[in-house]
């Protein structure tokens, strides 16, 4: 970790290492403003040991201001809330850096429930948001520039190091930039030079706020692969340009759009994607520029890391979602604990996913990010008690980590000849592998702190009421779903676990029948294709991966789209014979008849088989339930339900 672990100084400010935590939305904030749960979320970073935090984008003009939980940065009043940040942080060695953004016509902006005005350089649709901008005027070009400087000003009178203006993934900024978008001829539009002012003029402003010995530094997409985005090229010549008049110190690279399906993609791209895909693209832009580059993009390994360092092809590498998987990362890496460490599988479910839903940041691996002031930190129970943890999936594993971590005494039955549940399931889907990471984590922890493992035997009553533990979890999980379905004697059905599981024949003309909405039908249906099958999915929702993260299902959909899969929404499974499928259309109620069917596979979820628990409840013995046995989810819910569980005892 030579490189890695190599201090960098820019303008006099000395990062202690080469890692960072690149700006993301947490919705930690409280009233728009920082709140006590956001500066704990950061300070715990810092502690961790990382070099760099940049924070979240605040909203520094009333157009861009929205009612989700960003931070406005309009007056004053936001100014002690970064103080105290920059504190909380500084007090562990770590530098902070904070963004100020404008989407421009990338939003839908909302506010009660009606959409504002939307406005932009020129009134250029966007493609994602479906939004038609309105075209600013030019004293409002002007006011936004002013703003941003003012925005600058109050970010430096809070102590933080610097401040970064984003210029990436298609936002205000990069909509100035971009001929495609800004199609104006006055003083902000036209000519090259005209188009870079706003940034230019609104980055001057931050110098003169933040002075000579911090920092002004630049997020740009180093191409935005998306229809009428800016190109490599384009992008290469405003760097040359910035770097030249002297307006910033850094530049962070990035790459794609939010204006369009196919660019928002790589905003937070999945595990679908390679592992540091950009450092091509980062070492193309150290090419045109001696300042420092940062790159981020699937960077989860401080191995990895190294290796992009040690090639020169950036500076300093974005593990964003790594540190919120792990904080303690950069100590781990440091002391050479590489086993210790708890990688990201880039799943997209508790990060950015809770942004898309409107709620605050987590992690399904580590429920504690994003819940530091929240959800107690285990510490060693007063009574010391025999646990007994039937069942070694993701929930029974996390329950039995956190019990042991409690000081208990934990002895974990697994039925099967190895522990993962239907995570081991997920990791068989096409590219999915990375999701035995999850299992892989808990089995370092299980061996961490002692516990003790039984395979192949499965818990029944008399094997509780011999061994009386003082606590009993139950998390034996659940099976394949079956729905009564007419005619399903005559026909060849299977379910996903018997499909991923190779355990049985599986026709050339396959339907499969995706109730879930989620990523096993739609990973079925591309490993059978893979296979060379014919192969439909019939969707009982409005699209494939409804269920998904949008950056998830929308990197899924390109997929099923170039194996060329046929698509049948709005479809319900109702009866089958020996080579025909009935379906429902959902909302009108008509028959969908599909013919020359040979197989058809059930992607319709699991049940749990309750024989243990109503043992447990008619011997009057204490209990607790804890994932998919007692509700089938995801992985996020089994193991934050078994952290809970294992806190109580």
């Amino acid at each position: 970790m030579k490189q890695l672990f190599e201090p960098l100084e820019i303008r006099g400010v000395i990062l202690r290492n080469r890692i960072l935590s690149t700006g993301h939305q947490t919705f930690l904030a409280k009233n728009n403003q920082i709140s006590n749960d956001l500066i704990a979320y950061h300070e715990a970073r810092a502690k961790g040991g990382v070099g760099l935090i940049i924070t979240e984008a605040a909203r520094f003009h009333v157009s861009s201001l929205t009612k989700t939980p960003e931070i406005q940065l309009l007056s004053d009043d936001g100014i002690e809330g970064y103080r105290r940040l920059a504190q909380a942080v500084h007090q562990h060695g770590a530098k902070i850096i904070s963004q100020l953004s404008h989407a421009g016509r990338c939003s839908a902006r909302q506010i009660d429930g009606v959409r504002e005005v939307v406005y932009a350089p020129s009134a250029v649709p966007d493609h994602r948001f479906h939004t038609m901008p309105r075209e600013m005027p030019e004293e409002m070009v002007a006011e936004i520039i002013e703003a941003c400087g003012k925005g600058a000003e109050r970010l430096a009178k809070s102590g933080v190091d610097g401040v970064e203006l984003m210029a990436s993934h298609g936002l205000l900024f990069a909509q100035f930039l971009n001929p495609n978008t800004n199609l104006r001829e006055d003083a902000y539009g036209g000519d090259f030079e005209r188009r870079l002012r706003p940034l230019a003029d609104s980055l001057k402003l931050a110098r003169i706020a933040f002075g000579e010995d911090r920092l002004v530094g630049l997020r740009i997409s180093a191409d935005e692969v998306e229809e009428g985005g800016m190109n490599e090229n384009l992008i290469k010549k405003i760097i040359e340009a910035l770097t030249e008049q002297g307006l910033i110190d850094y530049v962070n690279t990035t790459f794609g759009s939010m204006a369009g399906l196919g660019g928002s993609i790589h905003v937070v791209p999945p595990m679908e994607i390679e592992h540091g895909y950009l450092a091509e693209k980062s070492a193309a832009i150290k090419a045109v520029t001696k300042l420092p580059v940062f790159v981020a993009g699937r960077i989860n390994q401080p191995q990895l890391a190294e290796a992009i360092l040690a090639a020169g092809q950036a500076d300093v590498c974005g593990m964003t979602r790594a540190l919120i998987t792990d904080p303690e990362l950069p100590n781990k890496a440091a002391a050479g604990e590489f086993d210790d460490i708890k990688a990201c599988i880039g799943c997209n479910q508790g990060c950015i996913g809770h942004f898309h839903q409107g709620a605050s940041i987590t992690c399904i691996q580590n429920p504690w990010s994003g819940r530091e002031l929240t959800l107690a930190a285990p510490k060693v129970a007063k009574n010391k008690k025999n646990v007994l943890v039937a069942g070694g999936g993701p929930g029974g594993l996390s329950a039995a980590v956190v019990a042991a971590r409690c000081g208990h005494d934990v002895s974990l039955f697994e039925a099967g000849s190895k522990l993962g549940g239907q995570a081991n399931l997920a990791s068989l889907l096409p590219d999915r592998s990375e999701f035995g990471g999850l299992v892989t984590n808990l089995l370092r922890e299980l061996e961490q702190n002692r516990v003790t493992v039984q395979l192949n035997m499965g818990v029944t009553i008399d094997l509780i009421q011999d061994l009386q533990p003082d606590e009993v979890i139950v998390a034996t999980g659940a099976t394949a779903y079956w729905p009564k379905l007419e005619g399903l004697e005559e026909a060849h059905v299977l379910d996903a676990r018997q499909v991923l599981e190779n355990a049985a024949n599986v026709g050339s003309s396959v339907l499969v029948a995706d109730w879930r909405c989620d990523w096993v039908g739609i990973g079925v249906v591309e490993k059978l294709a893979r296979e060379g099958r014919c192969v439909r999915l019939a969707v009982n929702g409005l699209h494939p991966g409804q269920e998904l993260q949008p950056y998830l299902r929308d990197t899924l959909a390109a997929k099923l789209h170039k194996a060329g899969v046929e698509i049948i929404p709005y479809a319900r499974l109702f009866g089958l014979d020996a080579d025909t499928a009935y379906l429902t259309h959902i909302a009108s109620g008509d028959p969908i008849v599909l013919e020359d069917v040979d197989t058809t596979v059930l992607a319709y979820g699991g049940e749990a088989n309750r024989s243990l628990e109503l043992a447990l409840r008619k011997a009057s013995l204490k209990h607790h339930l804890v994932g998919d046995f007692l509700s089938p989810r995801t992985a996020e819910e089994a193991i934050l339900g078994g952290v809970k569980v294992g806190l109580t005892l």
